[in-house]
């Protein structure tokens, strides 16, 4: 749509002999109005909304309402922002390829157009989730989990493949390429994009929104874009706008330089303890001062990346020519960079080290503070400096081992996730475990009691494992895999230790997984691949791996003697998130490290060791070696990087990206605009969200009758309430692929069947850290069903099913920031299909609680200082809702009454926005997409 411009902003900017119609922003002035001051990200805000006024949706006022902003105040504007792109993986892409499919196919019975349901907005996915670390420690690594990576999920990159050639501007990467952060970052943003519009060539900041929350790691090169569940990237994809308030923008001042000794893990580890602290949740960061011209990208986009560990909506950079330096380096065209140095320049967007834009709030960090840290044993911003590792686990140990004496402290909400996809069988590639005899593992000096098992490995490698042993080591995740100077660090560490002699302890699943191809070939170039192979990080794939649970089986005989003894073993991995249960089902404590620490805990092989004290091992002389004597310094590491890394490096690497290998080319693809869905299926089934819907709404109604599906505490995350991880034989979802002939050794993971309803219906609110107060004594998918005189714990799904079967509404009861965690739309998809009409929460993440509008699903929130506690609730009541049907006059109640067996309470509305409300009246926002484009 043509813009109405009512500030006269449309001009044209020339650079080398292109024209280019642009949005200036210092065309916005008058009273109150002050373009100028405003921060990086509110002014890319901004010319959004002066590039797509239309004076419905977006009014002139709305853009005054930006530029006249006001630091200090609450946000209270709406605004609707209209990415450039959306960014996608596999997981939370292929629900979003399905719902398209689905529309297409409702559109049709509505007597619609199908081909109107379509990508409106440039839209890419990147399979990235799927290759799990089955294999490792060996060359063979790579080649075989790729293998089983098809062989488990081939009916998925089917569908993918058809959705490619379906869909207009809809592009897929192939498996095996990169991680979707860092392919994002070194290919697919542009910083500036261009767009024809209307026949006329548009340049506009590159924004997008991403279907996971570490869409973020894209803001370390001036690309505002942040994580929304797949249900908003759905809207978007299909032309809606995001609907937003203006963020309150916290301004994080950067000053110095980091210290020798001190990585970009350390420091993002630093800003995340210094902002969750401070609280951004909701609001923007963004960083400035002359400690940002400093940092280089790499490190930018660490920090950028771990967004959604400090609870912000992004944490940005401007441009500047660290910038433009890496677009080089990355295999940016030169026209493509010159234009983002004149557009920035242009606009005002360009980084000045000494400006000091008007933010909400203010905090600064001297870069010269940093020291070495780790995050653990359950959460990101639990930094702990290196120096006190050893000694804060041990006073965490008591929460995990019953057998020790050490000091207990207080840890986070035991209802952590579980996300880790089961490998079905072992397949044992470790290679062979160092010949280093009888070893212990986690058996640092001093009086802590120990539990130690014995272990002989099929090479007869004897040792014992006890408390604290770090039984994974993986160098993993989009957050340091895509920077090279803690890579490079690392391979250093691993070069040096080799050359001394030190070997990884026996008991130790190395894993090597890059962000993309590139880093490998940076290694190759400097010759540091073999000095990581001998110590068994040997390359096991380009994804996710470990950060997000796809760690696979632990070596067998280890992960016999963690059950058999109830040891409570240690992840070190180079990731973004250590939420207990998410990295292994036999690992407690999960410790966040840069890639030069994960290499030192494989050494050391436990957790109850002081690095900078205590020896990793003895070199060939039989001498102690200790950390200090392998860490490289920061000149070995520029001089690597500076030598390893080129731009063709990059240049080759994404020259064929969307073409895949010869497994993904010749894979047999379906045809047609609509899918041919199979009826055998157990990956990809039509889901039931348009199943006889009225081409217009119905009217909402009030909740009467509703009982109590469950009642949650604290911190319940979304990897709580979405399937993830392991399908269990005994678990509702085990016994329907069973009743489908699906063996156990072929059920995959969750994950891998997000495509079908009725496996990811009977895994919602399955997880096994899962504590339900309606069933005290349990823990995952069980509670109370309780109708019809009947008082019996069953499983969540089957509770469900009894209560939909008899019409009763369901409602979940829940504490603080309910559904924290990742952007997972089947948190709130699988609310939905479970019945559940109504969440009631004493605070919300700001991602689930859209995703539960976006599913008809109404969230509510306790009155300030109450509780269910507090309210004397007890899961046990019948509930209703009135006062939700003021909704049918187009205006939003603040509040609703809520009654549960003589208890009443006010609770608020937490429908944030206009927008969301229309979504709630549509019984979801897909609904209103489709009613809007049948109607257009």
């Amino acid at each position: 749509m043509a813009s109405k411009d009512s500030f006269g902003a449309k001009g044209t900017l020339d650079v080398d002999g292109t024209s280019y119609e642009i949005f200036r922003l210092d065309a916005v002035s008058g009273d109150g109005l002050d373009v100028a001051s405003l921060p990086f990200s509110l002014k890319v805000l901004l010319e959004n909304l002066l590039r797509t006024e239309d004076g419905s949706d977006i009014t002139a006022d709305d853009v005054k309402a930006i530029a006249g902003w006001d630091a200090d105040a609450d946000p209270s504007q709406e605004i609707q922002f209209t990415p450039a792109r959306v960014i996608m993986q596999d997981f939370t892409g292929v629900p979003c390829v399905v719902d398209l499919a689905t529309m297409r196919e409702a559109m049709a019975d509505l007597g619609g157009d199908p081909t109107k349901i379509n990508p409106l907005a440039p839209a890419e996915m990147v399979i990235d989730h799927s290759v799990i670390a089955d294999v490792f420690g060996t060359p063979e690594a790579f080649g075989r989990n790729v293998e089983i990576e098809y062989e488990r999920n081939r009916e998925r990159y089917q569908f993918l493949r058809w959705g490619q050639g379906a869909f207009d501007d809809f592009k897929v990467v192939p498996p095996g390429t990169g991680i979707v952060h860092q392919v994002n970052i070194e290919h697919l943003a542009r910083t500036v994009f261009t767009r024809e519009v209307d026949g006329v060539l548009q340049a506009y900041p590159d924004t997008c929104v991403g279907t996971d929350s570490h869409t973020t790691m894209v803001n370390g090169i001036g690309v505002v874009g942040w994580g929304v569940g797949g249900i908003e990237a759905e809207a978007a994809m299909l032309g809606q706008p995001v609907s937003m308030l203006i963020p309150r923008v916290v301004g994080f001042k950067l000053n110095g330089d980091l210290p020798e000794g001190a990585t970009a893990t350390d420091l993002v580890l630093t800003i995340t303890e210094m902002l969750r602290e401070h609280g951004v949740v909701g609001k923007f960061v963004e960083f400035y001062g002359p400690g940002v011209s400093v940092l280089p990208l790499a490190n930018r986009a660490t920090i950028g990346n771990m967004s959604p560990e400090f609870g912000s909506t992004i944490a940005v950079f401007p441009i500047d020519e660290e910038t433009t330096k890496y677009l080089e380096l990355t295999g940016r065209t030169p026209e493509q960079i010159a234009l983002v140095e004149a557009y920035a320049k242009e606009q005002g967007l360009w980084h000045d080290p000494d400006a000091e834009p008007r933010f909400s709030e203010k905090l600064e960090l001297d870069l010269a503070t940093v020291v070495p840290s780790l995050a653990g044993p359950k959460r990101p911003q639990d930094r702990v400096s290196l120096s006190e590792a050893k000694e804060s686990f041990r006073s965490a140990l008591a929460d995990y081992a019953e057998d020790t004496d050490a000091q207990e402290t207080k840890g986070y909400d035991e209802n952590v996730e579980e996300s880790f996809p089961a490998s079905d069988t072992p397949h044992n590639g470790h290679g062979e475990a160092p010949p280093n005899g009888h070893v212990a593992a986690g058996s640092g000096a001093g009086g802590r009691p120990r539990n130690p098992a014995q272990v002989t490995l099929a090479d007869g490698t004897s040792f014992e494992l006890d408390h604290g042993a770090v039984t994974i080591a993986a160098i993993t995740s989009c957050t340091n895999t895509s920077n090279p100077s803690v890579m490079i660090g690392a391979a250093l560490l691993a070069k040096k230790a080799v050359e001394k002699g030190l070997e990884r302890k026996p008991w130790v699943k190395t894993t090597l997984a890059p962000g993309s191809k590139v880093v490998s070939d940076y290694y190759e170039k400097s010759g540091l691949t073999p000095y990581l192979d001998k110590l068994g990080f040997n390359l096991v794939g380009y994804g996710c791996t470990t950060c997000i649970g796809n760690s696979g089986p632990l070596i067998p005989e280890v992960s016999q003697a963690v059950n058999d003894n109830d040891l409570a073993v240690v992840s070190v991995l180079s990731g973004n998130r250590n939420f207990e249960g998410r990295i292994n089902p036999d690992v407690k404590m999960n410790y966040l490290a840069s890639p030069p620490l994960v290499v030192a805990y494989a050494l050391a092989g436990s957790m109850d060791v002081d690095l900078f004290n205590d020896p990793l091992g003895q070199d060939t002389e039989g001498n102690d070696v200790y950390m200090k004597d392998i860490w490289p310094t920061s000149a070995e590491i520029e001089e690597v990087v500076a030598s390893a890394i080129t731009s063709d490096m990059f240049d080759d690497g994404y020259a064929d990206v969307f073409a895949g290998d010869e497994q993904w080319r010749s894979l047999p693809t379906p045809e047609g605009k609509t899918f041919e869905w199979d009826a055998e299926s157990t990956y990809v089934r039509k889901p039931p969200y348009f199943d006889g819907m009225p081409q217009e709404p119905e009217p909402v109604t009030d909740i009467d009758g509703a009982r109590v599906l469950l009642k949650l505490g604290d911190s319940v995350t979304t990897d709580h309430i979405s399937p993830a991880g392991a399908i269990k034989k005994d678990s509702p979802a085990g016994h329907y692929l069973a009743e489908h002939g699906v063996e156990q050794r072929d059920f995959n993971s969750y994950g891998s069947r997000r495509g079908n309803h009725e496996v990811m219906i009977r895994g919602t609110f399955a997880n096994i850290r899962l504590r339900n107060q309606m069933a005290p004594g349990t823990e995952g998918g069980f509670t109370r069903y309780l109708d019809g005189g009947e008082d019996s714990v069953t499983s969540v799904f089957e509770a469900s099913e009894k209560y939909i079967a008899a019409g009763v509404p369901l409602v979940v009861l829940a504490g603080k920031e309910y559904g924290s965690g990742s952007s997972r739309d089947w948190a709130a998809k699988g609310t939905a299909l479970l019945g559940v009409k109504a969440v009631i929460a004493e605070s919300y993440e700001r991602i689930h609680r859209s995703n539960l509008i976006g599913m008809g699903v109404l969230p509510l929130q306790y009155p300030e200082g109450e509780s269910a506690e507090s309210l004397g609730l007890t899961g046990e009541e019948t509930f209703s809702v009135s006062g939700v049907t003021e909704l049918n006059d187009g205006t939003t109640p603040r509040t609703v009454k809520v009654t549960a067996d003589g208890v009443e309470f006010d609770a608020v509305v937490r429908i944030d926005t206009p927008g969301e409300a229309n979504y709630y009246r549509n019984g979801g926002i897909m609904q209103y997409v489709l009613r809007n484009l049948l109607r257009g």
